[in-house]
């Protein structure tokens, strides 16, 4: 699963190591389509994204992403107010982070990972 590039372990992967929150909606050798759910209160355990995606964001809440060491990486309180839903973002890979949804309502993606090698 993993490029050679890719410097985290397989185990990592949204759908190994976080499935309660990531269901895998198609997949093939261009394209990983994923469906994301996090309820009020969840904490999403530390997993990767390998790959660029475009992420359809139909709901979102307040919610904190850390790094594998527990750091803060986004507050989505600092952001400003919030975007009206819904919207689309196109992110880079993540490496290991958890997300936290410290909100009160729930954050639901669809989301698109392009496993094109990357320039």
């Amino acid at each position: 699963m993993a490029s050679q590039t890719w410097p985290w372990p397989d185990d990592l992967d949204a759908l190994i190591a976080a499935p309660a929150f990531h269901r895998r909606l198609f997949e093939n050798d261009q394209v990983r389509y994923l469906e994301v759910i996090i309820k009020p209160g969840d904490f999403v355990p530390v997993h990767t994204h390998q790959w660029t995606s475009v992420i359809y964001v139909q709901s979102t809440s307040d919610f904190i992403r850390r790094d594998a060491g527990g750091q803060v990486l986004f507050d989505s309180r600092q952001a400003g107010p919030p975007r009206q839903t819904p919207f689309v973002e196109f992110l880079g890979p993540l490496p290991p982070h958890s997300v936290e949804n410290i909100g009160n309502s729930e954050v639901r993606l669809l989301t698109v990972e392009l496993k094109h090698p990357q320039p």
